[in-house]
């Protein structure tokens, strides 16, 4: 029995060190994701810059988007410059034509979609809940929620086309632990738990598997109103457990396990990210 108990320990911490190496950008996680099409939507800075530059290190050839042409430009360059196989174009994923030319380019470039990370989000507003205005609400929910689940409707059948393929979307640590003065961001994050857990069966039959990510408080210009001020950095900090601020790289080498095949057995969960911040609903 101790024999077969050592053997099973022996297993457990290999495994445990093969996704330790792949959570690195060293050579060891290479290929992970050879010749794979990866999709990653507002990925010209911050979480969603450092995944695509993960990506493209493990294999992959990597669509990058944002709103603007000029920081589409600049990252494209910035990740060609390190022998990375990138390309990029315009996306706001607020609009379906947008939305569709992202699909589109794909296919002309590569022939195929087989990951899909989905990041882009907004939040314009900060205070009170309520009184967050109609139109506040609804760019947030539009953009958060609803464009996420229809990027995934068009991505899906070419997915199929391949056999399968890996979402991953990127909520946030906020839909468990609420940032103070962000109350619709914070519902926004907590409905992309929902829409996980409610597409993983429904996708599950096409081998398309689908996970979230939850970073915590990361250094980002996204979330810098949050850690440039240094009472509320303080009072979040006292939620984590490793008491330092989050780099973009803690997320990406998560987010390229997710889509590997060693999370072939892993679908509607979601990964904290968050410095052992509370992550229960």
């Amino acid at each position: 029995m101790w024999r077969a108990l050592a053997g099973r320990f022996a297993s457990s911490r290999q495994a445990a060190t093969r996704l330790v190496s792949m959570s690195g950008s060293g050579a060891e996680a290479r290929g992970t994701l050879a010749n794979k099409v990866a999709l990653v939507t507002a990925s010209t800075e911050g979480i969603g810059f450092a995944i695509a530059k993960r990506l493209a290190q493990d294999g992959a050839h990597v669509v990058i988007s944002s709103r603007k042409q000029a920081n589409v430009d600049r990252a494209v360059a910035q990740l060609q410059a390190e022998n990375l196989t990138v390309s990029g174009l315009v996306c706001h994923v607020g609009k379906a034509e947008d939305r569709q030319r992202l699909i589109d380019v794909a296919l002309e470039r590569h022939g195929g979609i087989d990951i899909l990370v989905s990041n882009a989000a907004v939040n314009p507003y900060f205070g009170s809940t309520l009184d967050a205005t109609e139109d506040v609400w609804d760019k947030i929910l539009d953009i958060n929620v609803k464009a996420t689940a229809l990027l995934i409707k068009l991505v899906v059948p070419h997915m199929e086309k391949r056999g399968g393929g890996s979402i991953v979307i990127v909520s946030s640590v906020a839909a468990y632990l609420p940032f103070p003065g962000l109350g619709p961001y914070n519902v926004s994050k907590t409905a992309l738990l929902g829409l996980t857990r409610t597409l993983a069966p429904e996708l599950a039959p096409s081998n398309i598997r689908i996970n979230s990510l939850a970073p915590g408080l990361i250094r980002t210009k996204f979330s810098s109103a949050l850690w440039q001020d240094k009472a509320m950095g303080d009072k979040l900090m006292e939620a984590m457990k490793i008491q330092r601020i989050g780099d973009p790289s803690d997320c990406s080498g998560m987010v390229s396990f997710l889509c590997s095949p060693d999370a072939n057995y892993i679908t509607g969960e979601t990964m904290v990210v968050a410095g052992g911040a509370l992550s229960r609903l």
